[in-house]
C-alpha cells in the first residue's frame, strides 16, 4: 500500500485530495469567468458597430436592455419639471452632477431618461439648474445604457424615501426602477447617455461611456490555481514518501545498533 494511504497519513491524504479538487475548481471557475467576459465583450463590440437605432413609436417594443452601447437617435421634448441629478460626477477635475431628464418621445406617450451631462455643483439645486433647460423639440444622439439597481462595490446606495417624502432629487446611481416611480410619464427600461457634440462650449457637458474591453485577470488567475493544484498533487506524495523513508531508515538504525553491556 502506498504510504499516503497508510493509517498514519490517511486523513491528511483525504484533506490534500480535497484541497486539490478545490484548487482545480477555482481554476475552472476563472476560465468560466473568462468565457463570460469574452462573450460580454463580443456583445458590446457588436452593439457599438451596429447601425444607430431610431427610437420612435415603431421601436419602443425592442429589447433595449440587450442593446447596451448601441448608438441611438431620438426626437422629443424634455420634461425638466421631473428632472433629477446624478451625484459625484467630475468634469476636468471639477465636482458636479449629471442632469437626468425625461424626454417625451415624439408621437408617443412614453419617455426615455437622458443623461444630458455634467453641470457645476453650485448649479445642482432645482432653482439654479433651470438655466440648462432645452425647450421645444430636440433631437438627441447618444448610446443606450442599462440602469443600475445597486451601486458598484464600495458605492453608496440611494436611501429610501423618508416619511412624507414623495421624490428624491439627487441620486447615486441611475436606478430607473425607482426613478420611474416618481415620474408621471412611463419611462423606457434603458436610458440614453448623450454623446458629446463637436461644438459643445457650455454645460451640460456630455461624456462618452468608459468601456473596459480587456479580458481581465481571469486567465492568469486560472493558471495560478492550476499551478497550486499541481504543486500539491505532486509535492504531497513526494513529501510523504521521503518522510516514510526517513522514518524507516531511522528504525533500521535503531534496530541494528548494538545494545549496551
Amino acid at each position: 500500500m502506498p504510504p499516503i494511504f497508510s493509517r498514519r497519513w490517511f486523513l491528511t491524504t483525504l484533506l490534500a485530495i480535497a484541497a486539490v479538487g478545490v484548487l482545480i475548481g477555482l481554476g475552472i471557475w476563472q476560465l468560466n469567468r473568462l468565457a463570460q467576459r469574452r462573450a460580454s465583450n463580443a456583445q458590446v463590440l457588436a452593439q457599438m458597430k451596429a447601425d444607430p437605432l431610431t427610437l420612435d413609436s415603431q421601436s419602443l417594443e425592442a429589447d433595449l436592455l440587450s442593446m447596451e452601447y448601441r448608438a441611438v437617435v431620438v426626437t422629443g421634448r424634455y420634461d425638466p419639471a421631473q428632472q433629477v441629478v446624478l451625484r459625484n460626477q467630475v468634469w476636468q477635475n471639477q465636482p458636479g452632477v449629471d442632469l437626468l431628464t425625461p424626454l417625451v418621445i415624439s408621437g408617443t406617450n412614453q419617455a426615455v431618461l437622458v443623461d444630458r451631462g455634467w453641470i457645476p455643483q453650485q448649479d445642482a439645486a432645482p432653482d439654479k439648474r433651470s438655466q440648462y433647460d432645452e425647450p421645444g423639440v430636440v433631437t438627441v444622439r447618444g448610446v443606450l445604457r442599462r440602469p443600475q439597481t445597486k451601486p458598484d462595490f464600495g458605492g453608496v446606495p440611494d436611501p429610501p424615501l423618508a416619511v412624507g417624502q414623495t421624490r428624491l432629487d439627487a441620486w447615486n446611481i441611475v436606478n430607473l426602477e425607482r426613478i420611474s416611480q416618481q415620474v408621471s410619464v412611463p419611462l423606457l427600461t434603458a436610458y440614453i447617455q448623450q454623446s458629446p457634440g463637436s461644438t459643445q462650449t457650455a454645460p451640460p457637458y456630455p461624456s462618452e461611456p468608459q468601456i473596459d474591453l480587456t479580458e481581465g485577470p481571469h486567465f492568469s488567475y486560472a493558471l495560478q490555481w492550476f499551478t497550486f493544484a499541481a504543486i500539491l498533487a505532486i509535492g504531497y506524495p513526494v513529501y510523504v514518501r521521503r518522510q516514510s523513508q526517513g522514518q524507516g531508515a531511522q528504525r533500521q538504525a535503531l534496530q541494528s545498533k548494538p545494545s549496551a553491556g
